[in-house]
């Protein structure tokens, strides 16, 4: 086909959200279902556009085979006419600038779209809220396996596109249905929000992710309508704290880019309803999955941005959380005396704060116990290099934080288990390492969390090498159960 030939597909049917939500994912076996149904064409007719036999196109529709080869999708694409971009594809040659397909587009499942073009207004916002969520929910096992391999944005592709927290929100007009929510519907969505969060915070992993993004669908939907100018400012606000949760459910099991995308997500929709705090929180967790991955310098620069943009409204327990996360990308850094000064501002702060009342709920988990914790992990990051010198005192940190919040901490509680394990070993006691090793797998059995597995994961190293000790061997052993599981 030249690229005068016009398409066999209207705007209409390319406009559709099912056909495109087919067309993203790649199953063609619903794309092709539905361009019959909505496009008028026989079998015969798309096998002839796509240069297949109709026999081919009658077992990909019956679902006995899928499309999987490259050059098939590239004949699809340029037989129906099909823009690239809806096919994770680059613009076909017989595209122009104005393909009336082109507007609007999304982007392929487990894509992000362009941080730049998107910008900071509340109706962007919605767009994108529901944009990720219909294209998650939608997910399957091929565009799972895409998710999982995707890297999060890093470096001044990131750093740039978060700029416009700092600045004013832009509020554009748009045509909205009516809407009838009223306070007490937002108060029920707030407290459902409250309770994923958490639900989170205890065992980890994504086992009610599906359902977060289901409310965050709803609240979408919500704020597409007109709805009254405070109950406009809670949803933003509930968005936020769903998109958040969203964020470190889709990190916790391993999907980084995604955890990305709902990061900023939470970052527009406080900055759309006003809470700078939240906001601040958000470029926090953003910072904390920078530093697993081991881009320190970014982590950074997102606390100062927070730090810069909350610093009038902000609160001493998310104040001393955040001076934690600075002290973490010092110590990653290797900078010891950076690490102490912020480790001891988060204690100053920290001391200072009033009762759980006086500051949001969602930083009512930062207390001690949380401080030690933190401290404690971040203080083996620099037993590692020095043992000598830091194991011990990470050791204790990391005990007064299992001391202080017990086992319903969850995630948390494990993950102190499994760093009080790699302590002992640093420090060469190998019978105290493998005694605790076993106590981390089985604080790790009760969380479904997938930073806690991979912890477990490089634990076992250390229990290598000790084959004429029994415990150390029942330790491994323990591991591997639960890890093979």
């Amino acid at each position: 086909m030249d690229a005068t030939t016009p398409g066999l597909l209207t705007s209409d049917v390319l406009d559709r959200a099912d056909v495109r939500a087919a067309l993203i994912e790649h199953d063609f076996a619903a794309v092709f279902t539905l361009i019959k149904k909505r496009g008028g064409l026989s079998q015969n007719r798309i096998a002839s556009a796509c240069q297949l036999t109709p026999g081919k196109v009658s077992t990909i529709i019956n679902g006995s085979q899928r499309v999987t080869s490259f050059d098939v999708v590239c004949r699809i694409a340029d037989g129906l006419r099909v823009p690239g971009v809806l096919l994770g594809l680059a613009p076909r040659p017989w595209e122009g600038k104005h393909h009336p397909a082109q507007q609007n587009r999304p982007e392929a499942s487990g894509d992000r779209p362009d941080a730049d073009e998107i910008p900071w207004r509340p109706d962007a916002t919605v767009d994108l809220a529901a944009h990720l969520t219909r294209s998650d929910l939608l997910m399957d096992r091929r565009a799972l396996t895409r998710s999982l391999a995707g890297a999060a944005v890093t470096g001044a592709a990131l750093l740039d596109s978060l700029e416009g927290w700092l600045v004013p929100a832009a509020n554009v007009p748009r045509q909205h249905r009516p809407g009838r929510l009223g306070m007490r519907e937002v108060e029920e969505l707030e407290t459902t929000a409250r309770a994923f969060r958490q639900w989170d915070h205890q065992y980890g992993g994504g086992l009610r992710r599906k359902a977060v993004l289901g409310q965050l669908a709803e609240v979408s939907s919500a704020l597409d309508d007109h709805q009254a100018p405070a109950v406009t400012d809670r949803l933003y606000r509930v968005m936020a704290q769903l998109a958040g949760t969203a964020a470190t459910m889709a990190w916790d099991s391993g999907l980084h880019r995604r955890a990305q995308d709902y990061y900023r997500l939470a970052l527009r929709a406080a900055h759309a309803g006003g809470d700078v705090v939240f906001g601040a929180n958000v470029l926090a967790g953003m910072a904390r999955q920078m530093l697993y991955r081991d881009r320190a310098d970014d982590a950074l620069q997102l606390i100062h941005l927070a730090q810069e943009g909350a610093r009038d409204v902000i609160g001493p327990r998310a104040r001393a959380m955040l001076h934690t996360r600075e002290a973490w990308a010092y110590a990653a850094q290797g900078r010891i005396a950076g690490f102490h000064r912020a480790t001891a501002k988060a204690a100053e702060d920290l001391a200072s704060a009033g009762t759980d009342n006086d500051e949001p709920y969602w930083i009512a988990y930062f207390d001690e116990a949380e401080l030690a914790g933190v401290t404690g992990g971040r203080l083996l990051d620099l037993a590692r290099r020095d043992p000598r010198r830091h194991a011990a005192q990470a050791a204790d940190a990391i005990r007064t934080a299992l001391s202080s919040r017990g086992t319903e901490a969850g995630r948390s509680h494990a993950l102190d288990r499994i760093g009080l394990a790699e302590c002992q070993f640093l420090a060469g006691d190998i019978r105290a390492a493998a005694t605790e090793t076993v106590l981390a797998v089985q604080a790790a059995r009760g969380t479904q969390s997938g930073r806690v597995r991979t912890q477990l994961g490089q634990l076992y190293p250390y229990t290598v090498g000790h084959s004429t000790s029994r415990p150390v061997c029942e330790a491994r052993d323990s591991i591997r159960d639960l890890l093979s599981s």
